[in-house]
C-alpha cells in the first residue's frame, strides 16, 4: 500500500503532482508546521481533499475540499467515464491542485478507485488529467481501499468493545471489513480479520434501479440485489458478534444521522462519531422512504446532488445490518482521507504506528 508521493517539477507549465520516489522535498523534523501532507480520494461520487500538519499523536487539518462530481455516472451501461464527468472532475482536481500548491504539501497521495477500475477509458482519462492539472491518480485496488478505511476509523471503535463490522458504501463499490481487537493487546491496533468488496455503489444501484422515485417494493429489490453479493461473506464471517457494532463511512450513513439529529443544516462536528441505534436507522429510513424526490432534494442534510443516491445507499445499509444484526452503528465522518494521512505520517516517523 505504500505509494511515496510527493511534488515535483515537469509534465507541464505548471509542475506534476506525481508518485516519485527519486525527487524528494527537503525535509524537517516531525511534527513540524513544515511537514505537510495532502490526500486525495477521487472516488465514483466524490472529489475530496485533505490537508493537515502531525501534531502529539494525530493531526491538525489546514485546508479541505469537497465535492460531487459524479464520475462514474453512466459507467455501468456504457462501460466509459462520460465526456461531461470528466469536465467535472478536472475542475475539482484544478481547485485541489491550487490547495495543494497554495499549502505547500510535499508529501501526497493521490488516489482513485472504483470507476477508475471500472471504466475502460480510465488510463486516457488519468492521462488528461495529468496534463491539465498536474495531478497523476494511483488507482488502487479493494483491499488497499479497504485497509485505508479501517486505518481511517478505527479510532472510533467502542473502546470496550471486541471489534466493528466496518463498511464503507462507495458511489460504484461497497467495502465490508470485519475488524477485532486482540484480546491480550488491548491498546495495538485492530485488526483485520477478513474484508470483501462488491462492485455495487449508490450511483450503480441508483441506476440500475432508478433513484428518483423508489416504491418500497423497488426498495425491497435493491436489499435483495445486495443480499446476494454480501451472503457469502456473511454466512463466514457473520457470527460471533458479541460485543461488537456496525461502523459505517459514507455518505449515506452521515446523510441518515443529519436526517435523525434534525439538523437544519449538515454539521461534521455533530455527525462524526454518533451512536445510531437500529431502532433509530429503521425510523430514518423510513422516513425517507416516505419523501418523495423534490421533499428529500429540499431537505440541506440531502440536497438534489444525493436526492436520487440516497435510498441506493439505504437499501446497501439495510443488507449490511440484515446481515450483521447488530444492536448499534457508529458513524464516521471520516475514512480514506484520514487513512492517507496516517499511513503517511506513520511512514515518517511523524505518527507513532
Amino acid at each position: 500500500m505504500k505509494d511515496d508521493t510527493r511534488l515535483r517539477d515537469g509534465g507541464g507549465p505548471r509542475g506534476a503532482l506525481a508518485g516519485t520516489a527519486d525527487v524528494a522535498a527537503p525535509r524537517h523534523a516531525p511534527g513540524q508546521e513544515t511537514d505537510v501532507y495532502a490526500a486525495l480520494d477521487l472516488g465514483t461520487n466524490n472529489c475530496r481533499l485533505l490537508i493537515a500538519c502531525p501534531v502529539g499523536d494525530g493531526f491538525r487539518v489546514v485546508d479541505s475540499f469537497s465535492r460531487i462530481i459524479r464520475l462514474g455516472e453512466g459507467i455501468s451501461t456504457t462501460g466509459c467515464i462520460s465526456e461531461a464527468a470528466i469536465e467535472r472532475a478536472i475542475a475539482a482536481l484544478s481547485i485541489c491542485r491550487d490547495k495543494i500548491e497554495l499549502r505547500k504539501a510535499r508529501r501526497l497521495r493521490l488516489i482513485a478507485t472504483e470507476a477508475c477500475r471500472a471504466a475502460s477509458n480510465a488510463e486516457g482519462f488519468r492521462d488528461r488529467v495529468a496534463t491539465e492539472t498536474g495531478i497523476r491518480l494511483e488507482v488502487i485496488d479493494r483491499e488497499t481501499e479497504a485497509a485505508l478505511a479501517v486505518i481511517g476509523c478505527s479510532p472510533l471503535l467502542d473502546p470496550k468493545g471486541r471489534g466493528a463490522i466496518l463498511f464503507d458504501i462507495g458511489g460504484g463499490s461497497t467495502e465490508l471489513v470485519r475488524i477485532e481487537r486482540d484480546p491480550e493487546e488491548p491498546n495495538a491496533q485492530p485488526r483485520i480479520k477478513a474484508w470483501m468488496s462488491i462492485p455495487l455503489g449508490v450511483v450503480s444501484l441508483a441506476e440500475h434501479f432508478g433513484g428518483r422515485d423508489v416504491s418500497r417494493e423497488c426498495y425491497a429489490r435493491m436489499i435483495e440485489k445486495v443480499t446476494g453479493h454480501i451472503a457469502p461473506f456473511a454466512a463466514e464471517h457473520g457470527r460471533d458478534l458479541r460485543d461488537m457494532h456496525l461502523l459505517g463511512t459514507s455518505g449515506t450513513v452521515t446523510t441518515l444521522a443529519g436526517i435523525h439529529l434534525n439538523l437544519a443544516r449538515y454539521d461534521r462536528r455533530r455527525v462524526d462519531g454518533i451512536w445510531m441505534s437500529d431502532a433509530e436507522i429503521n425510523a430514518t429510513v423510513a422516513k425517507l422512504l416516505g419523501m418523495s424526490y423534490q421533499e428529500r432534494a429540499g431537505n440541506t442534510c440531502i440536497s438534489i446532488e444525493r436526492a436520487d443516491l440516497v435510498l441506493a445507499g439505504c437499501a446497501i445499509l439495510d443488507a449490511i445490518s440484515r446481515a450483521f444484526p447488530l444492536p448499534r452503528l457508529r458513524v464516521a465522518d471520516r475514512g480514506l482521507r484520514e487513512g492517507m494521512l496516517v499511513e503517511m505520517m506513520r511512514e515518517d516517523g511523524a505518527l507513532r504506528a
